[in-house]
């Protein structure tokens, strides 16, 4: 995916660049952490927590965003049709409130721009009503839903035309 990373003018600025395999054990331990919540709701662990992030960071797809060298978030991106579809995206509970969901989701954005997509989608589980009501304020609007891998999900379309 051919977008030159985010870089920052200072090291205490955010930065976001494609995850390293030194990368994973923080990117667990966020996602972990902000998933966590769901299980009781879902009874079982959220998709975000099966994930094997070594073998997605070895090919590519998962970027992080970096503050003063800490990995404070991840996106994980892919192409499909045509579209980026983010499948992921968390911020550490500790950066939550300081516009970083943002500007990771804006990356997944200039990221279709640049390869010339016209729009970002995603999906989310329907009992993750907090993400839900995000996506649909930051320009999000529902496609529809479907059962998969044993999880409801509602999935999202945001079109950058």
């Amino acid at each position: 995916m051919g977008n030159p990373a985010i870089a920052p003018k200072s090291s205490e600025e955010p930065a976001v660049e494609i995850a390293k395999a030194q990368d994973v054990p923080a990117i667990k331990r966020i996602t972990d952490a902000a998933y966590s919540k769901y299980i009781e709701v879902l009874g079982t662990l959220p998709a975000a927590m099966k994930v094997q992030y070594d073998k997605i960071v070895e090919k590519q797809q998962v970027y992080v965003l970096r503050v003063g060298g800490e990995v404070v978030g991840s996106v994980i991106l892919a192409t499909a049709d045509d579209s980026v579809t983010v499948n992921n995206l968390v911020v550490a509970s500790s950066a939550q409130g300081r516009g970083f969901g943002r500007l990771l989701m804006k990356y997944a954005e200039d990221k279709a721009r640049g390869l010339g997509l016209v729009a970002v989608t995603l999906f989310a589980n329907e009992k993750m009503l907090d993400n839900i009501g995000w996506y649909t304020r930051i320009g999000f609007v529902e496609t529809g839903r479907k059962t998969e891998d044993g999880f409801n999900r509602v999935y999202f379309r945001k079109n950058l035309v």
